[in-house]
Order: structure tokens, then sequence, then C-alpha cells
């Protein structure tokens, strides 16, 4: 009997095509400028960044160049709103200047508008991805693609809330554990936003502990609401989604 009659050896056919199309897609997705792919690249490549150890100006400035870069990519493919893409125009802007000068004065005002316009940044970008998100016809690729980058994009936004809090409030931000370095931000931001709370860092005071609540709540919503039904709802183009069960019969 040939394969083409055997209905096992169809399928299988079938399906490692149906593989090679999603992969062909996935590769496309992190690789197109019109992609919420290549966005996720950019933060997962600001976020490694972040996370090497010691104070360079040169460092915090290329992230928020990667920031800008980011921020822009997402506001395209989000295809913005007109009033949004003004407000977001002039950070950008604005974050070129600070990043500019942040190079060349070695002064802790200007290292904290730094982080205060990168957290502003990461804050933006998300509104104009959800509304796209919420927008579209159908759950793809593209819609899982873009729900991690505003998770991602969240977290990393507390994380630099919480060092420009570091800078101007009084008193160390972590109490015992010190001021506090942006990759233990970024450690702090996650597990709260995941709230899964190792307790080895934990904010002084407040308004630390307050913004450290609201993480909490916005994280949990989230991954209840946005990504619990994308998930259940996604299938991929190239598969069916399963029937529903029959009653038995009577």
């Amino acid at each position: 009997m040939s394969s083409s009659d055997d209905p096992t050896g169809t399928d299988e056919i079938e399906e490692y095509a149906a593989q090679r199309r999603f992969g062909r897609r996935l590769l496309g997705a992190f690789s197109s400028g019109d992609s919420y792919g290549l966005v996720l690249v950019l933060i997962v490549v600001s976020y490694a960044l972040s996370t090497l150890p010691g104070d360079s100006r040169w460092r915090e400035s290329f992230v928020m160049g990667i920031l800008i870069v980011t921020v822009w990519f997402s506001l395209r493919t989000s295809h913005a709103r007109r009033s949004l893409r003004v407000l977001a125009d002039g950070l950008l802007v604005v974050a070129v200047v600070v990043g500019i000068v942040h190079l060349f004065t070695p002064s802790d005002a200007v290292r904290t508008a730094v982080f205060v316009t990168c957290g502003l940044l990461y804050v933006i970008a998300p509104f104009s991805i959800v509304r796209h998100l919420v927008t579209r016809n159908s759950i793809d690729l593209e819609t899982v693609l873009g729900a991690l980058a505003v998770y991602l994009m969240a977290g990393m936004a507390f994380a630099f809330v919480y060092q420009a809090l570091a800078h101007i409030q009084a008193g160390p931000f972590f109490g015992s554990q010190g001021e506090g370095k942006f990759p233990q931000d970024l450690f702090f931001s996650f597990t709260t936003l995941t709230t899964t709370g190792y307790g080895n860092l934990v904010p002084a005071a407040n308004p630390g502990q307050s913004i450290a609540v609201l993480e909490m709540l916005l994280g949990q919503l989230f991954l209840v609401t946005a990504v619990a039904k994308i998930v259940n709802v996604w299938v991929p183009k190239g598969r069916s989604a399963p029937e529903p069960e029959r009653p038995a019969a009577e």
C-alpha cells in the first residue's frame, strides 16, 4: 500500500508540513520589522544588558537607546493612534536628549532622569499594544508575541521606577539590603510581577511598598485575563481546532 493510501502516513506528512510552516512563520516573526517578535527580541536584549554588573553611564545610555528603538517599533507595529504617537514622539526626543547628556554628565539628577524616562517609555508602548491586540479579529502567533512583550515591558517599567525611587527618596530603598543596583531591581520587579516573592529584597517604606502591591495586582490580573485567554483560544495556522465532544447517546 502506498503512503498516499495510508491514513497514518498522510497524517504524519500533514503534521510535519504544519510544523514546517509554523517554524517559518516563527522565524519571520522574529526577523520582520512589522512583527512583535522583533519587539520581544529588543526587550530581551535590553534586559540582558541591564543585568551586567557594575555602573556604566555608557551602558545605561545604550540601554536607553535600545528602549527608544523598541518603543518606536512597538508603536509602529501596533498602529498607534495619532494622539499617542505625538505624546510618544515628544517623550522619545526627551529620552534622546537625556541619554546624550547622561554620557557626558556624571550627575545623580541626570541618572535619575534616565530611569524615569525609561520607565515612561515602557508605560506608553504597552497601552498601544494592548489596544491593537484587543481589536484583532483572531488570536494567532502575533497576539501571543504581543502579550509577552507587554508583560516583559511591565516588569522592566516597574524596575525603572524602583531604581528612580532609590535615587529620590531618603534612606535605602531595600532597607538593610541597601539602595539596590538595577539588576536587583529587575529581579525584585519580576518576582513581584509573578508573585513569586522570595523575600530577600523588600522595599523599606512607601511609596515603594505601595507600588510593589500595584505590580502584584497587575501581574495577576494580566495572567488571569489576557494570557490565559490567549492560550486557551489560540490555534496555530495549519492546525484545526479540536471539535467539541458530542454528548453520549442515551
